[in-house]
């Protein structure tokens, strides 16, 4: 089991370190694509990349039993809401005006998700700390291939072919 976890791990830890090297070019995206602002695409690009180092820095914390860590993390992720950031009424209302209904939707999800691994952190249960893990990367993967699919392609691919079978 603990060995099945740890290459769980190494497969999330690939996922981001590739999505790392990839630009985080908001405006580059089509489709569902998000249409922000220069001042508002930074805003959210500081996001993801703040949640991708969160969700990476897990991987060692969880596999260590640094239930510590894990709580902070996850309270860190909680607290990045984007919509709760300190916006100039102008940026908020261009904010809500650009960002689909399904995308805040699945944006304050995320962040409740995280808010539970805290918890379950706190609580010391490793299993609803993986549960919470999984959540959160898959809450990645469906916001990439609705809200990203130019950016990430693959995902996209994958998912059609899932589909066919």
């Amino acid at each position: 089991m603990l060995a099945g976890f740890l290459v769980g791990c190494a497969d999330v830890h690939r996922v981001h370190q590739e999505a790392a090297e990839q630009s985080h070019a908001i405006h580059q995206q089509q489709g569902k694509g998000l249409q922000l602002e220069a001042d508002l695409q930074q805003l959210l690009r500081e996001e993801m990349q703040a949640i991708q180092a969160a969700m990476v820095s897990l991987v060692p914390a969880i596999a260590t039993g640094d239930w510590d860590k894990v709580a902070s993390i996850g309270a860190q992720m909680q607290g990045s809401y984007i919509l709760k950031q300190k916006l100039t009424t102008r940026q908020r209302h261009a904010l809500h005006n650009a960002l689909p209904a399904d995308f805040i939707r699945r944006d304050k999800a995320f962040h409740h998700d995280a808010g539970m691994l805290a918890h379950a952190a706190e609580m010391g249960h490793p299993d609803i700390v993986n549960f919470y893990v999984y959540k959160l990367m898959t809450a990645c993967v469906e916001c990439h291939t609705e809200f990203a699919s130019q950016r990430f392609p693959d995902l996209v691919t994958q998912q059609s072919a899932e589909h066919h079978h």
